[in-house]
């Protein structure tokens, strides 16, 4: 019997079961007898709760992610460091990770890939901005919603692991295969890791298949640091070429070669999805970000750059506690050398100065922008429409269909929350259906088959229609009926309206009534008269039979005569 299961922890979540097993804790499935909702909670074990130096870390660390807030990363609740347990109340996710799915599925297709990706790198361009690594981006650590959403988990828990041991073990396996390879060598480490691990878990989406695949966990991390993928389009030739490139900049064994940011990573992304043609051709383009960075193939950097690290010492404390308990006695240490100070002094000033530009800057933001609010969870016709407070905004609604949630709950929005916008933008917001009704897929631009089955996954009737169009390759979706983004009911039919090709240029007519005489001729030679006589056969290809009444006009007469 497990020790935890029926316990309450400091009298308020009373633990029900235990939904899984890692490296460093367990999690367990509890309810919020307060907040009245169930939570997750990660509880160390045993071993980690007694080295001092790991709950030192532990503790500032978790306070800062903490301050994490999107919808795209689990949210926490709350931490406690108590004597004898140390725990994390997080959201609990109803879903599946990433990787069972990826394992359900073989291979995913390119756009649900992209759709995934888009998400992933939101929530990291947010941690980023806060200063925070997730060091362990893998399909392991994605969960993954019944209505599509993306809940990033774990954010700076691998840290603690890594330092507990720099040991490659087998144990390390599930994490090996995502790790950069400056990650692999031990070496320096910033956001551009996570950027690698993302350009992983793509490539697996994309194929089915890892990179780098051998018996141990040293072996991979050693074909992390000097081998070259297989590109992904030998392995599932379907895939466009700029999702390959990007998939493979992401990669890059260099982390100076790779995207400069995870904004960078997600903008190419967009653009890929409005014009899946793109070719990005990043061999040939320089890295301006890390101009004049002195480093090496791993990402080392040398003695002229001076990083600057995470302080794993920092003291994540609110100024109220401060205030209250009042400055905390610190050591002075003696003999501290004055070029230190000047040194301190001269960073110090430059960090000001950085500081008093974007203070300045955010002073005189344009009144013409606003900070996007978090719309998802909200109802969209009493909590948004009409509401004066979104009057600067536009909105274009989709609708989903999600059986769980409330009918007109905002299900995703386009930008997501938090993003600086021009008034007047358009933001997308997906609302939760009735029951029983399905929202059509955009699927222009599809190729057939692609379409077919997107459409059956929503348990629509989908049937095929061919039409000649100018404008759309053959075999490649022109429109459907009903069109995209209208609802129809359960199993309810859609016309996947296909293009054939152009038109085919129309056959040569026969000579008009003012050269053979029409209605005229007819009446002279009757009802064998060569005015039906063309019609049959320009209409049926018998022109040129036996039977003079089946020939054009122009070949009877030919005949005649000669």
């Amino acid at each position: 019997m497990d020790k935890y299961i029926g316990k309450r922890l400091d009298g308020r979540y009373e633990i029900h079961e235990l939904l899984g097993v890692g490296g460093m804790a367990y999690v367990y499935k509890a309810y919020d007898n307060i907040e009245k909702r169930w939570v997750a909670i990660k509880i160390l074990k045993e071993e980690l709760a007694g080295n001092s130096d790991f709950l030192r870390r532990f503790r500032n660390e978790s306070k800062a992610i903490a301050v994490l807030s999107h919808p795209n990363i689990v949210k926490v609740y709350d931490v406690s460091f108590g004597d004898r347990i140390q725990y994390i109340v997080m959201e609990y996710i109803d879903g599946i990770t990433l990787k069972q799915y990826i394992e359900q599925q073989g291979e995913i297709k390119w756009r649900e890939a992209l759709y995934f990706t888009v998400q992933i790198l939101r929530a990291l361009q947010h941690a980023h901005e806060k200063g925070i690594i997730h060091r362990d981006i893998k399909p392991q650590n994605i969960m993954l919603l019944e209505d599509g959403t993306i809940k990033v988990t774990d954010f700076g828990i691998a840290r603690f692991s890594q330092a507990e041991t720099q040991t490659m073990t087998d144990k390390a396996i599930g994490s090996v295969h995502y790790i950069a390879p400056e990650q692999a060598r031990g070496g320096y480490i910033n956001d551009k890791a996570d950027i690698y691990s993302v350009g992983v878990m793509l490539y697996e989406m994309l194929t089915g298949q890892l990179p780098f695949v051998a018996d141990n966990a040293v072996s991979v991390a050693i074909m992390q640091m000097q081998a070259e993928p297989t590109p992904p389009s030998r392995i599932n030739p379907s895939i466009p070429k700029g999702l390959e490139e990007i998939t493979m900049h992401a990669m890059e064994k260099n982390p100076a070669q790779r995207f400069p940011s995870a904004a960078d990573m997600l903008e190419d992304v967009e653009r890929f999805r409005r014009n899946p043609e793109i070719v990005f051709r990043y061999g040939e383009q320089v890295d301006r970000a890390y101009a004049g960075t002195s480093a090496d193939i791993y990402g080392n950097v040398q003695q002229n750059a001076a990083p600057q690290k995470y302080n794993d010492n920092y003291e994540y404390e609110e100024e109220y506690v401060r205030s209250k308990n009042g400055a905390r006695a610190s050591n002075i240490i003696k003999g501290i050398v004055a070029a230190v100070i000047v040194v301190a002094l001269v960073v110090g000033g430059i960090f000001g100065w950085r500081y008093l530009q974007n203070l300045t800057a955010s002073t005189n933001k344009t009144s013409d922008e606003i900070v996007l609010p978090n719309f998802v969870g909200k109802i969209y016709a009493s909590d948004i429409e009409g509401n004066s407070e979104y009057a600067d905004l536009t909105f274009e609604i989709t609708y989903g269909n999600v059986p769980s949630k409330q009918p007109g709950e905002v299900l995703r929005q386009t930008p997501a929350a938090g993003m600086t916008v021009k008034k007047g933008k358009t933001v997308s917001l997906t609302v939760n259906g009735e029951a029983e009704q399905v929202v059509v897929e955009d699927v222009k631009g599809y190729k057939q088959q692609d379409a077919y089955d997107a459409l059956k996954a929503l348990n629509l009737s989908p049937k095929i229609q061919a039409v000649a169009d100018d404008d759309t390759a053959v075999g490649y979706v022109v429109k459907t009926d009903p069109a995209a983004g209208s609802t129809t009911k359960l199993n309810g039919r859609v016309n996947i309206v296909v293009s054939a090709g152009p038109e085919p240029a129309p056959e040569p007519e026969a000579p008009s009534d003012s050269t053979t005489g029409g209605d005229w001729w007819s009446g002279l030679f009757g009802s064998g008269s060569s005015s039906s006589s063309t019609e049959t056969g320009t209409e049926q290809g018998t022109a040129g039979s036996g039977d003079p009444s089946q020939k054009p006009l122009t070949d009877w007469w030919s005949s005649l005569l000669s």
